[in-house]
């Protein structure tokens, strides 16, 4: 009997690996295909229907109100990342340049603004500068005032002073990693020949820099340009930009057709937007030539670097922390005005908003007390959890084990959802999945699907560069020793990456739990998440309702925190994208 050919061999051998792949890709390529491309094609369909002589689209595309929506969502976005880099570029270099008493600790508690919901963050600053908060109420007591000296609610600047909170850390962290790692070397050299300060930061400091602050300055405002929450809370009515107006559509007018030809304008932006970000992103984690070898950073020494460095991180501090903790004070205050004497406040400490949270006041058999809100959540992001790891691990895994074309053309798909907004992935699943065979209206799975959408690129981001930086050596001499293919994957890969695991996890349960955009439209009135409560709360009015709301804030900020905190302590060094 005749032995099979080399050539017989090697096919064989490729038709494996091909099939191993295809078992590694299929899971998060089918679910991108099912909850991804076919919910955005059903929303571009309906935006194409024709009704009346154009399209809904084309309609969109020449009315006035999308017009002006369309350029107030620019022009509040390219200013809140102006605005950001203003605060941001100088921590960024104090952070890269010098070393600090609690640097590791404040370092970290600065990502916390960045994982909060940004419900919550619209909460916060309504509790430290709103008509019923800290500032507003100690002036009025101060002052004898009847009415808020302060107008901070339904105010553009309202919306920019939380953009710029919620997105400080990005330039932080993009900007300052970047700088840190740029040789000093050069900048000495200028300096050696005669070159000024402004002229070496001119000449040689902005052009080495410039794709780091171009990248965090993109990703900025793609996040501020898909802003719901902030804007839905804080803005008011006459602030709308493209994601409220598509809510707005959506669950007030019932106008599905214009709403999913909102969502393709806002589609177009922001994809537009996600891959400007990819190519800059792929300069950044370029290895520099002549890059800085990690080596300790020198102190402060001089009066003048040293009050600089206090002055700037007391505001930042100020900026960051300030709001979160009025609104944790806020949760426990209970505020009652004296008629008595007219522009009093008396101040009692209580925590009778967090036992309201588990009543039902009107006694209503279909009311769905807040508490039931924290289990919901609870259970959403845990189902989030379990869904993202199914799907990340194996896409994060093909990602880092198969260097080949494919693999370069999939990677961009696997970050689309990063660049779609929340709430027009939830029109997309009210519009896609109301018919057989994909009819999940009813279905407890729909929320968490959404979910995973949004946090799948985290997971995979997470994941990848730690599976990346496993050494063949390892798998290998395990192999030569005997050992299986699963039991390399046990015993090498997994107590490897076992930390990363936990990272992309928490990243996933934290997402979930801060959800809105998507959620607002997909909630049933029953079974309602934290940031939905929120919402409500704030809706309604009432001291009572008020309180109840800046309580679940409270809540959602100690769990989000708590969440970032861990990341931070089991973050791989250098591996982790984010």
């Amino acid at each position: 009997m005749n032995s099979p050919s080399v050539s017989t061999v090697r096919t064989v051998d490729r038709f494996q690996k091909f099939l191993a792949a295809a078992g590694w890709w299929f899971p998060p390529l089918a679910f991108l295909a099912l909850f991804y491309a076919w919910p955005l094609a059903r929303i571009l369909s309906l935006s194409f229907a024709r009704q009346g002589q154009y399209a809904p689209l084309f309609n969109a595309l020449f009315s006035e109100r999308t017009l002006h929506v369309l350029g107030f969502t620019f022009w509040q976005a390219a200013l809140s990342t102006l605005l950001t880099l203003a605060l941001g570029l100088p921590g960024a270099y104090l952070f890269s340049h010098y070393d600090f008493r609690f640097k590791g600790l404040f370092r970290a508690l600065t990502g916390v603004p960045f994982v909060m919901p940004t419900l919550v963050v619209a909460t916060a600053f309504d509790a430290l500068l709103g008509p019923r908060g800290w500032v507003n109420l100690g002036l009025m007591s101060l002052l004898g005032l009847s009415r808020p000296p302060i107008t901070f609610a339904n105010t553009l600047t309202a919306i920019l002073v939380a953009h710029v909170f919620y997105n400080t850390t990005i330039v932080l962290r993009m900007v300052g990693d970047f700088w840190e790692r740029l040789s000093p070397r050069l900048t000495a050299a200028a300096r050696t020949l005669g070159a000024s300060r402004w002229r070496v930061l001119w000449h040689i400091t902005l052009p080495l820099l410039s794709p780091a602050v171009l990248a965090a300055a993109l990703l900025v405002f793609l996040f501020d340009f898909t802003s719901f929450g902030v804007v839905l809370v804080l803005g008011g009515p006459q602030y709308a930009t493209l994601e409220v107006e598509i809510y707005y559509q959506t669950t007030g007018l019932f106008n599905l057709p214009l709403a999913a030809s909102l969502s393709v304008l806002q589609l177009v932006c922001t994809l537009g937007l996600t891959v400007g970000y990819a190519r800059l992103a792929r300069r950044v984690t370029r290895p520099l030539e002549g890059q800085r070898v990690h080596h300790k950073l020198p102190r402060m020494r001089t009066w003048r670097t040293r009050l600089w460095g206090a002055a700037l991180l007391t505001i930042l501090s100020a900026w960051l922390f300030l709001p979160l903790g009025a609104l944790a004070a806020r949760s426990v205050v209970r505020l009652e005005r004296d008629r008595a004497q007219f522009g009093t406040v008396q101040r009692g400490l209580t925590l009778d908003f967090y036992r309201m949270l588990n009543e039902n006041p009107r006694r209503s058999l279909f009311y769905a007390p807040p508490a039931t809100a924290v289990l919901v959540s609870l259970g959403y992001a845990s189902a989030t959890v379990l869904l993202s790891l199914a799907l990340g691990l194996p896409a994060a895994w093909a990602l880092a084990r198969r260097e080949n074309t494919f693999a370069r053309w999939v990677d961009p798909l696997l970050m689309l959802p990063l660049g779609t907004s929340a709430v027009t992935l939830g029109l997309g699943f009210v519009v896609a999945l109301n018919r057989p065979p994909l009819d999940l209206r009813a279905s407890p799975l729909l929320i968490p699907l959404a979910h995973t959408l949004v946090a799948f690129p985290f997971v995979v981001r997470s994941l990848t560069p730690a599976l990346h930086s496993i050494r063949p050596r390892l798998r290998y001499a395990a192999a030569l020793l005997g050992a299986s293919p699963r039991q390399v994957v046990r015993y090498i890969d997994f107590p490897l990456v076992g930390r990363a695991v936990l990272v992309a996890a928490t990243f996933a349960f934290t997402i979930s739990l801060g959800e809105f955009g998507a959620t607002a439209l997909l909630a049933r009135p029953e079974y309602p998440t934290l940031p939905v409560a929120i919402y409500r709360f704030l809706s309604r009015p009432g001291g009572s309702n008020y309180g109840q709301a800046l309580a679940l804030s409270t809540i959602l900020m100690l769990l989000t925190a708590a969440g970032m905190l861990l990341i931070e302590r089991l973050r791989i060094a250098e591996v982790s994208e984010f």
